[in-house]
């Protein structure tokens, strides 16, 4: 299996993504998060380890490109893991790849991303992806354990947003946890102040793994959530869903407050793509 690969391999029908390739240097993630999805189908996920002779092959595997491909790094994992202050393999493959002619998204929750500015400056075409869930320190703590702080991510994200196009996926929604009107509307304004000219957001969906993590995480929610997605719940290919109803005044309540902040909208997988303001995934920033 090469390093480059179709982003959603599966061709879900909720994917209104542009057509564009995914590609990591790493194998599994060790952010811990409690929501994370990809745990239920890589192994030892939450071990993370770098990929055979990842340098060679992605040099073989870049010839073969076409010009202006559309690459994220990384829809499954995260470039900047704390492997990453060690092997740098992330900083090495941007160093190869700023001499193509290729469109480049970085997705992550680290902060070490601003290690590498220098080369992230020399890449036309760049977009920086940056996850926050919460701002509350203590619900992120527990939620995503390892993960940098949102403190750390916010200054991360000042200063890209100098140098850089960011935008921002207040992802998931997790009903209640980091859904209160005054959160969202507080996290937005922060996000705007900070440098962020997108907000990307969708729901928390539910897989029998990462469910109960989160209750494990959450007890107080064990009867809600049990409720909500296993019992009214909307199955929808391989996830649970909230209720639709929940879902869409979610997604309209983030919306109304990214529009308020003159901010481009969207949302992610939730089958509303007739609110956003912008291609769902941010690569609308790449024209900027």
């Amino acid at each position: 299996m090469g390093l480059i690969t179709p982003f959603d391999p599966w061709r879900s029908k909720l994917c209104s993504c542009p057509v564009k390739y995914s590609l990591s240097a790493y194998t599994g993630c060790g952010h811990g998060c409690l929501y994370c999805y990809a745990s239920s189908y890589i192994p030892s996920f939450f071990a993370p380890r770098p990929k055979k002779n990842f340098l060679e092959r992605l040099r073989r595997e870049l010839k073969k490109l076409k010009t202006r491909t559309y690459i994220t790094m990384a829809n499954s994992s995260d470039p900047y893991l704390p492997i990453e202050k060690k092997l740098k393999l992330t900083r090495a493959s941007l160093r190869i790849m700023k001499d193509y002619t290729l469109r480049i998204m970085l997705v992550t929750k680290s902060d070490l991303i601003t290690r590498d500015l220098d080369i992230l400056q020399e890449i036309k075409k760049i977009v920086v992806s940056f996850t926050i869930t919460t701002l509350d320190e203590t619900i992120a703590r527990k939620l995503e354990p390892a993960a940098p702080s949102p403190r750390a991510r916010l200054e991360a994200i000042r200063t890209l947003a100098k140098k850089l196009p960011v935008a921002v996926r207040l992802d998931p929604l997790i009903y209640p946890l980091n859904t209160a009107d005054k959160d969202i509307k507080n996290t937005i304004k922060i996000l705007k102040e900070a440098g962020a000219k997108q907000i990307i957001t969708s729901s928390y969906k539910a897989k029998p793994d990462n469910l109960k993590r989160m209750i494990r995480g959450f007890p107080e929610y064990k009867k809600l959530w049990h409720k909500l997605y296993l019992i009214e719940g909307e199955k929808k290919g391989w996830y649970i869903y909230l209720p639709q109803n929940i879902r869409k005044n979610l997604i309209l309540s983030v919306r109304e407050e990214v529009l308020k902040n003159k901010l481009i909208f969207s949302s992610c997988r939730e089958e509303m793509a007739q609110f956003n303001t912008g291609v769902c995934d941010g690569s609308l920033l790449f024209e900027t």
